[in-house]
């Protein structure tokens, strides 16, 4: 008798929408769906309204990965392990993921950061595939990204928070004083997504190629790559996320690296910057890919090898 394939759920949780996945692995996907990020009551209730009903029509789920956006707590014993902490996302502070999910769907979870998630399917699936030291930068709702060194994502009192690092800011060339209610005019203050609509009166999406925004955009992501390679001297850095979805923006940002760059001899790899400051390989799938590897390695032992199949 042939056995049922063992079904894996992943979760990507960003601060826009939580983009959901029911499959076998992460390029055999059965059904998935996208929630705008609202409320932390309705918003988990549609992922625990999806998963079920997915459940009726393709059978049992049996592990899940969620890839959340945060800061989150990743110390398994902490209390609040699980959980989003404090988070300028109106709502979403001291909101218990992990268990708001786990207690619904009542099935073995792995949680991570979103970006620690993208990182994870880039590295097995896309850009990264067969490295051992690379970062996963998202630019979007916010900034963030995750570092991975020697082939396991960095991990230390908390996470990385490379959003809030500091970059330089001309204040008569961009008199903007930055968005983020912690910082001001932190990276993720000067270039996430909120910080563009607030600085231009409009969302990025709608800024021609030749709109102003994009040299400026291009020079503090230059900087913060170039900040991220001097501290953590990665084989490649992947910008993905929303804001990263125009392709003119990348030969900007790879002039404006080589320039700060000067020469300096940082490594092979950032010596060529469109090789090494480049796109995300799986297509704004990074994140689910790596939520469903992360339920793969939730699954309890018995399930592990018709999972692997």
């Amino acid at each position: 008798m042939k056995s049922l394939p063992t079904l894996l759920g992943g979760i990507e949780a960003g601060g826009t929408k939580f983009n959901c996945a029911l499959g076998v692995a992460p390029d055999q996907i059965l059904e998935r769906a996208s929630f705008a990020t609202t409320t932390p009551a309705d918003t988990l209730e549609a992922v625990h309204r999806f998963f079920q009903h997915a459940q009726t029509r393709h059978g049992t789920l049996s592990a899940l990965g969620i890839a959340c956006f945060g800061p989150v707590d990743l110390d398994p014993s902490s209390p609040t392990y699980g959980f989003i902490t404090n988070t300028p996302k109106a709502h979403w502070s001291n909101t218990d993921i992990l268990g708001g999910l786990t207690d619904r769907l009542g099935v073995p979870a792995a949680f991570d950061t979103d970006v620690n998630g993208s990182a994870l399917g880039e590295g097995t699936l896309g850009a990264a595939r067969g490295l051992d030291d690379y970062l996963y930068v998202t630019i979007g709702t916010g900034i963030g990204a995750g570092v991975v060194a020697n082939g396991r994502p960095i991990k230390g009192a908390m996470h990385p928070e490379v959003g809030h690092l500091l970059v330089p800011r001309d204040a008569e060339r961009d008199p903007f004083p930055g968005a983020c209610p912690f910082h001001g005019d932190c990276i993720e203050g000067l270039a996430a997504g909120p910080a563009l609509e607030k600085r231009w009166g409009q969302k990025a999406e709608t800024f021609s190629p030749d709109h102003p925004a994009w040299e400026l955009q291009a020079e503090y992501l230059a900087t913060l790559c170039w900040n991220l390679t001097v501290t953590y001297s990665p084989q490649r850095i992947i910008l993905g996320g929303g804001v990263m979805g125009q392709a003119h923006l990348f030969p900007r940002i790879h002039e404006h690296f080589q320039r700060i760059r000067q020469g300096y001899p940082c490594g092979r790899a950032a010596s060529t910057a469109h090789t090494y400051i480049v796109p995300p390989g799986l297509a704004g799938r990074s994140g689910e890919a790596g939520a469903l590897l992360m339920a793969r390695a939730a699954l309890p032992a018995s399930h592990t090898a018709s999972a692997a199949m």
